[in-house]
C-alpha cells in the first residue's frame, strides 16, 4: 500500500512538472492562439454549414479564409491608415500651435478668465502646446516600436490562422476532450458550454460590432465637418466603445473647441450628430444584437475590460468578459444546483 501511494505521488510530481514545462513552451503563442480561440468560436456556426456538403479540413479552410478576409484584413488596413494618420495629426496640431492658428481659442479662453476668477491662473495655449509636444513624442516612440515588431506581429498572425484552421477543423475532438475534463453533470456541462459559445459569439461580437459602427459614424462626422484625420478620431472613438466610456469623449471636446474656436455651427453639427446619431447606435443596436443572448451589468465589464487588458494586453478586451462571465456562470451553475439539491432533500 505505501508504495502505491509512493508511485501515485511520484506521478503526480512528474505530471506537474510536465504540465509546467508545457506552459512554458505554449506561453509564447498564448496571445495568438486566444485570437485563434475566438475566431474559431465566432465563425464555427459558418464550418457546421460547411461540412454539411464537404470534408471537415476544405470547410475549415474556406471558414478561415472568410474569417481573414472579413475580420483581419480590414483589421490590418484600419491599423496601417490609423498609424499614418496619428504621427500626420500631431505634426499637424503642433504646426498649427507653432503658427499660431489656435488665436480665436486664446481669445475664448481670456474671455472666459475674466469672468472666471480661477481660469485666469490656467494658460490654455501652453498646456495645450506641452501636451501635444508629449503626444507627438509618445506615438514616435510607438511608431518605431511597431515598426521594430511587424516581424513579431506578422509571425503571431500566421501562428493565429494556422491555429484557427486546426481549431475548425478537429473541433469535435476538442470538444471531446473539454467534456471529459469538465467535472460537471452532463446536463450542467452543456449549459455552461452553451453560455460561454453565447458570450464570444454574440456578447463581444456585437460589442466590437457597435464599436465599429460607432467609429465609423464618428470618423465620417469629423470628415464632414472638415476635422483632420478623421480616421484616427474615428478609431480613438470605437476603441472607447469597447470601454464602458464611449465615443463621446472624443466628440464633446471636439465640438466644444469648435465653438469657442470661431466655428459655433461646426460645433453645433459635431453635438447634434453625436448625441443624435454616434451615441444613439449603442442605445439602438445593444438591445436587439443582445436579445436573449448572454450580458453583465455595466461594473462588472468595466472590471473584465481594465483588468483583461492589464493581464493579457489587447486580448484581455476579449478574453476579460469571457473569462468573467464563464466564472459568474459556473457560480450561477453551483448554486442552481445546490437549490435543487436542498429542495429535493426536503422533499
Amino acid at each position: 500500500m505505501p508504495v502505491d501511494r509512493n508511485a501515485a505521488a511520484l506521478s503526480i510530481a512528474v505530471l506537474a512538472v510536465l504540465l509546467y514545462l508545457l506552459f512554458l513552451i505554449v506561453q509564447p503563442f498564448l496571445s495568438p492562439l486566444g485570437w485563434a480561440a475566438v475566431l474559431a468560436i465566432v465563425f464555427y456556426p459558418m464550418q457546421e454549414r460547411l461540412e454539411r456538403r464537404q470534408t471537415p479540413g476544405r470547410a475549415a479552410a474556406v471558414t478561415t479564409a472568410a474569417a481573414t478576409v472579413l475580420v483581419v484584413g480590414p483589421i490590418l488596413l484600419v491599423m496601417v491608415v490609423f498609424a499614418r494618420q496619428a504621427v500626420a495629426g500631431a505634426a499637424t496640431l503642433q504646426n498649427a500651435l507653432a503658427e499660431g492658428h489656435l488665436a480665436g481659442i486664446d481669445r475664448a479662453w481670456q474671455s472666459l478668465a475674466q469672468r472666471l476668477p480661477l481660469a485666469q491662473r490656467v494658460d490654455i495655449v501652453s498646456a495645450l502646446t506641452d501636451a501635444t509636444k508629449q503626444a507627438a513624442v509618445f506615438l514616435a516612440a510607438q511608431s518605431g516600436s511597431v515598426l521594430r515588431n511587424v516581424a513579431g506581429f506578422v509571425f503571431d498572425l500566421v501562428i493565429a490562422l494556422f491555429a484557427t484552421f486546426f481549431l475548425l477543423r478537429d473541433a469535435g475532438a476538442i470538444m471531446t476532450i473539454v467534456r471529459r475534463l469538465m467535472p460537471l453533470d452532463q446536463s450542467v456541462r452543456e449549459q455552461l458550454i452553451a453560455q460561454t459559445r453565447t458570450l464570444v459569439s454574440v456578447s463581444v461580437t456585437s460589442s466590437g460590432l457597435i464599436a465599429a459602427i460607432q467609429g465609423a459614424l464618428g470618423g465620417i462626422v469629423f470628415a464632414a465637418v472638415g476635422i483632420n484625420n478623421a480616421l484616427f478620431w474615428g478609431v480613438v472613438m470605437a476603441f472607447l466603445c469597447l470601454l464602458p466610456l464611449g465615443a463621446w469623449v472624443v466628440w464633446l471636446p471636439a465640438a466644444v473647441l469648435l465653438a469657442i474656436g470661431g466655428s459655433p455651427v461646426r460645433g453645433v453639427i459635431v453635438a447634434g450628430l453625436g448625441i443624435g446619431i454616434v451615441s444613439a447606435v449603442d442605445n439602438i443596436l445593444r438591445p436587439w444584437l443582445l436579445s436573449g443572448g448572454t450580458s453583465m451589468n455595466g461594473l462588472m465589464i468595466l472590471i473584465a475590460l481594465l483588468g483583461g487588458v492589464s493581464v493579457f494586453g489587447m486580448l484581455g478586451l476579449v478574453l476579460g468578459p469571457i473569462l468573467v462571465a464563464t466564472a459568474l456562470a459556473l457560480l450561477e451553475t453551483y448554486t442552481a444546483m445546490d437549490r435543487d439539491g436542498g429542495s429535493s432533500r426536503s422533499k
